[in-house]
């Protein structure tokens, strides 16, 4: 059997490790984060925030009723406004957004809640009527083939600037500096968003990054960036507090990862890129959390991992009870239980019944749809 231990031994495709009746309600250290147990808030996008990116009383709110869930990891979050992705998107750029996310990172330590920022450039996955800002950047210079919610209605996303490689330093920074920004507003860590088509995950697709320079071309040399965005970030803010979200073979139209041993190498290479850097965790995206990509993923980065097999489909409890007492996942993060149900983590280990999401109002703005769903407290005593 694998497991994470100096001069690792080649991944067997079994379980790196085997837990003794670990359960998904105990308590668990990452790094320098103490989660009160293993249900882990999944980054979910709302659209909540301010014109001006500032996150608002709704947010506040939104982020203290789900205190109770092991880790709260945040909905992507700009680190310069180039990187901004939706309207209502938040960001962790200016002082006033720094005070935003201040308030929401007491609210949530006041009830003993430990959150993270997940850091979100969007990289191409923008445009100008969003941003504000006059161009779009990428990897390469190829437009995705999705389509971006201006005021005015849907859009195509344009063709973006593609970064030089000194450009491409500068955007580390851009990283670095939100991160400080997110530990002086209060946050307990950061994750580096390296999934679901955004920058990150622009690199290290064949299909979105086409460069022949030492960011393009091979496995290693498409990790690179990720590499470095993540070891900058942990050298900035401390590895015991930086994760880092990854969607391998996740199949989003513009970045596919269709060829299995490019997609193997590349992960691998990503991964044992940051074993070295001693992770607070890696934060894994696939439908399948027990295929080899994702265990080999957490056999060589050595670190604790999550796991999230939702997206196309809902995490059920009994699947993340059964992730974690057989060692394939460390925590189990859900979205859309916890977007319906603030006290997800209580309601799984008592059994209780769920709340159902409202899908309409997922991206509304406004309360509606947002904070008005029930505790179980509140839903017991009205019966």
């Amino acid at each position: 059997m694998s497991a994470i231990v100096s001069g690792r031994p080649e991944y067997d495709g079994r379980p790196v490790s085997f837990p003794l009746s670990m359960s998904l309600y105990e308590s668990a250290v990452f790094g320098d984060l103490d989660l009160s147990n293993r249900v882990v808030m999944a980054p979910l996008t709302r659209t909540r925030a301010g014109d001006d990116g500032v996150p608002t009383d709704d947010m506040v709110e939104y982020y203290h009723q789900r205190a109770g869930m092991g880790l709260i990891v945040t909905e992507g979050t700009w680190p310069v406004r180039e990187g901004m992705s939706y309207l209502g998107q938040p960001g962790i750029e200016t002082p006033e957004q720094v005070e935003g996310w201040r308030r929401v990172a007491e609210a949530v330590h006041a009830e003993g809640g430990t959150i993270v920022m997940q850091l979100m450039h969007g990289g191409r996955v923008s445009h100008p009527e969003i941003s504000g800002v006059d161009r779009v950047v990428g990897p390469s210079a190829i437009a995705s083939p999705g389509e971006g919610r201006t005021r005015d209605g849907k859009v195509a996303l344009p063709v973006p600037h593609e970064l030089s490689t000194a450009e491409v330093a500068e955007v580390v920074e851009q990283f670095v500096q939100a991160a400080r920004n997110a530990i002086a507003a209060g946050l307990d860590g950061v994750e580096v968003h390296g999934a679901n088509s955004y920058l990150v995950h622009q690199f290290l697709s064949p299909e979105s990054n086409v460069r022949d320079d030492a960011y393009g071309g091979s496995p290693e040399n498409r990790a690179r960036f990720a590499i470095e965005v993540t070891r900058a970030v942990a050298d900035a803010v401390g590895a015991g507090r930086t994760g880092i979200r990854l969607s391998p073979q996740h199949q989003i139209p513009g970045v596919l990862e269709t060829d299995d041993a490019d997609a193997l190498a590349t992960y691998t290479a990503l991964a044992q890129g940051l074993a070295p850097l001693g992770l607070a965790f890696v934060d894994l995206l696939h439908a399948d959390p027990k295929s080899t990509i994702v265990q080999r993923i957490r056999h060589e980065a050595a670190a604790p991992s999550i796991v999230n097999s939702g997206f196309g489909t809902v995490t059920t409890r009994e699947e993340a009870e059964e992730l974690v007492l057989e060692g394939w996942a460390d925590a189990v993060a859900v979205g859309r239980p916890a977007i319906a149900n603030p006290d997800l983590a209580l309601r799984w280990e008592q059994r209780a019944e769920l709340n159902e999401p409202r899908p309409e109002f997922f991206y509304t703005g406004g309360a509606v749809g947002y904070t008005d769903y029930p505790s179980l407290a509140e839903v017991r005593a009205e019966r």
